[in-house]
């Protein structure tokens, strides 16, 4: 049976942290879906379009990648799918912190889904979303952050 698990998230955008998550969990499972959770109440700086073709851009030729998005319960999606785990990737105790209290709902309401956090590795624990939102923004330089070959256009 092919173990698959899920790798949700905003991804906006997709930066190197996410890229090293996605690489680690790809060791642990068969398949990894990256998938975007469209979110109506939150507006990014990039639209879920350009998000899936950054992540395709950062990911292309990599085995066992598969990338969607999502508007649901990310327990519901899983579901719809068959997927029993879902991968996040923190980069401190903060981000733990928030990710546990999630994973714990997310037992509470779908007891049969088990969810593995992933410590980011050092050199990319200073990264993340809102800070190359930032760079982006005020034409910094992003190339330490993004991984090779994305276009943001």
């Amino acid at each position: 049976m092919k173990r698959v698990a899920l790798f949700p998230g905003s991804f906006d955008p997709f930066t190197l942290g996410h890229l090293n998550i996605l690489d680690r969990a790809l060791t642990m499972f068969d398949e990894v879906v990256v998938a975007v959770g469209v979110n109506q109440d939150k507006r990014g700086m990039f639209t879920d379009d350009q998000k899936l073709n950054i992540i395709r851009q950062a990911t292309a030729g990599r085995a066992g990648v598969r990338i969607d998005s999502y508007d649901c319960l990310t327990i519901d999606y899983c579901r719809s799918k068959g997927i029993k785990h879902i991968v996040r990737g923190v980069r401190n105790f903060i981000d733990f912190d928030n990710e546990k209290a999630i994973a714990d709902a997310n037992r509470k309401l779908a007891p049969d889904i088990q969810t593995i956090i992933i410590p980011t590795a050092q050199e990319y624990a200073h990264i993340s979303s809102t800070a190359v939102r930032d760079l982006i923004k005020h034409g910094g330089d992003t190339k330490e952050f993004l991984p090779e070959g994305i276009s943001l256009k």
